[in-house]
């Protein structure tokens, strides 16, 4: 006989406050700037995930199953990589700090969420690139910022397991 299914459930919006409060303690911290987070909502079914010049994605399973996503435009990231120090900004050192700043993002949510929630190095990849397919089955929410004059979205796709 096989165990049934573990039950799926959508975060509650104390599960996303941790996000969101780690995308301005994020950039604070590495910039002197905290971002400002703004209103998340739920995508909607069939519409497309709103993916940037650079992406970095952590598949997530444990407690939670799903996906974290960091998308963010090129000139957001010029900044953030000249406030690291950096003088010259390639694709490659953009997807270096996309795929940081999705690790953070996730590794912050572990630390909250607990031990049982295992992460995978992030996977980074350019508008032209597709994600993997997310294991979560709940509408990913959509967790848009500011910072300086840029914007960027953090996507969260995770079912919680009960």
């Amino acid at each position: 006989m096989t165990a049934p299914a573990p039950l799926r459930k959508a975060l509650r919006p104390d599960d996303v406050e941790v996000f969101a409060e780690t995308i301005g303690h994020f950039f604070e911290r590495i910039t002197g700037e905290k971002a400002l987070v703004r209103t998340a909502y739920l995508l909607e079914a069939g519409m497309p995930l709103p993916l940037d010049d650079f992406n970095g994605l952590i598949q997530v399973q444990g407690d939670y199953q799903g996906s974290v996503c960091f998308a963010a435009p090129r000139g957001l990231l010029d900044h953030v990589l000249m406030r690291m120090g950096q003088h010259e900004y390639s694709d490659a050192d953009h997807l270096d700090v996309v795929g940081e700043i999705a690790n953070t993002l996730a590794g912050r949510a572990r630390r909250v969420f607990g031990e049982g929630l295992e992460i995978t190095p992030p996977q980074t990849f350019t508008r032209a690139g597709k994600p993997p397919p997310s294991a979560a089955s709940s509408p990913p929410l959509v967790i848009p910022f500011t910072w300086q004059s840029y914007t960027a979205v953090l996507i969260v796709h995770l079912d919680a397991l009960v």
